[in-house]
């Protein structure tokens, strides 16, 4: 015999309307009568109809989000099954589930997003990504759908809540440690110019030149894709340079790691012939040889934060628009070493 919200109501003394708000999480129910009705629905062994209360309020209690790319190469970085961690945290302590776009091409991921909406599949979408131009962000603000953007939106797309650390910031500090350990031939390896957190970084790395008195030299900035692949790429092509770097602003572990592989192959040591700062610290970057000095994005905390936001714009259409800057920290770990003329 099925339990049922009346059973609950029954033993916990309390009205079936009020199970039915403690079910909801609702913020006008007591603590002390939320504990109980919670005792009482696990001794009954109850179990909530989340599909019969979706029909009921047409919430479809599932967050969507959408990738910046084909799969295949997304799950290749650490950053993407971390920030999802996160995600997957603040939607399960709500009630939520998740359901991913996921598409060989751009185009592909855009027909995924607009299935999602027409169909009503998901109450809400978080963009794991910020990129310039974007037609899921323009499609998103026309039809007035709820989502939330993990990193900075493009300055024509401003009024977007969105989650984000301070990448100029943290790059320019980035770039400033290897400056004071005495590198002045400092080179930046950053990803697609079309991702704003590319360019941010890209922007740290130029006013930490600036302030020190360092040249800009065009030759040492290589954008390749995020991937062990574009590292290795990007290494190649800054040591066929006849002046070659002694540092490098790595803008991702995965990255980072793709040139530890080169300067291996070439028979050059790191930090001795080239120190290397990177960013995201992800498990790989503690365990690569030599572990690499990274910036801690708190990439946990990014997801986290952006969909206890998007519950919140979901549950409530007038939440006023967000910036949240999730703070970053320099670890230092073997990769930089002083630079020796």
């Amino acid at each position: 015999m099925n339990v049922t919200i009346k059973d609950v109501a029954k033993l916990a003394n309390v009205a079936p309307s009020t199970v039915s708000r403690v079910i909801a999480d609702s913020p006008r129910i007591s603590e002390k009568t939320k504990k109980k009705v919670r005792e009482a629905m696990k001794e009954l062994g109850y179990h909530p109809n989340f599909i019969a209360r979706s029909l009921a309020n047409k919430s479809t209690q599932v967050i969507g989000l959408v990738m910046p790319s084909s799969a295949d190469k997304v799950f290749q970085n650490p950053f993407f099954p971390e920030v999802i961690r996160g995600i997957s945290k603040a939607a399960h302590e709500k009630k939520y589930a998740l359901q991913m776009s996921i598409g060989e091409r751009e185009d592909d991921i855009y027909d995924g997003v607009i299935e999602m909406l027409q169909g009503r599949r998901v109450d809400g979408v978080i963009l794991l990504y910020s990129r310039m131009n974007d037609q899921i962000t323009k499609y998103l603000q026309k039809n007035g759908f709820p989502f939330v953007v993990i990193g900075k939106p493009h300055k024509k797309t401003e009024q977007i809540t969105h989650v984000d650390n301070d990448n100029y910031r943290a790059a320019r500090e980035a770039t400033e440690h290897l400056i004071e350990l005495g590198h002045e031939r400092i080179a930046f390896v950053g990803g697609n110019l079309n991702y704003m957190v590319t360019v941010d970084r890209l922007l740290g790395y130029e006013k930490a030149l600036k302030d020190a008195g360092l040249p800009y030299r065009k030759e040492y900035i290589v954008h390749e894709e995020f991937l062990k692949e574009g590292g290795q790429e990007a290494m190649k092509e800054l040591l066929s340079l006849e002046e070659r770097p002694t540092a490098l602003v790595v803008a991702d572990d995965l990255m980072a790691l793709g040139v530890l592989n080169t300067l291996d192959e070439m028979k050059l040591r790191v930090p001795e012939d080239i120190s290397i700062v990177s960013f995201n610290n992800v498990l790989l970057s503690e365990f690569s040889c030599p572990p690499l000095t990274s910036v801690d994005i708190n990439i946990f905390q990014l997801g986290y934060e952006a969909a206890k936001s998007l519950i919140q714009k979901v549950e409530n259409p007038n939440e006023p628009i967000k910036r949240i800057i999730i703070p970053h920290t320099l670890i230092k770990r073997c990769s930089c070493g002083y630079f020796r003329k």
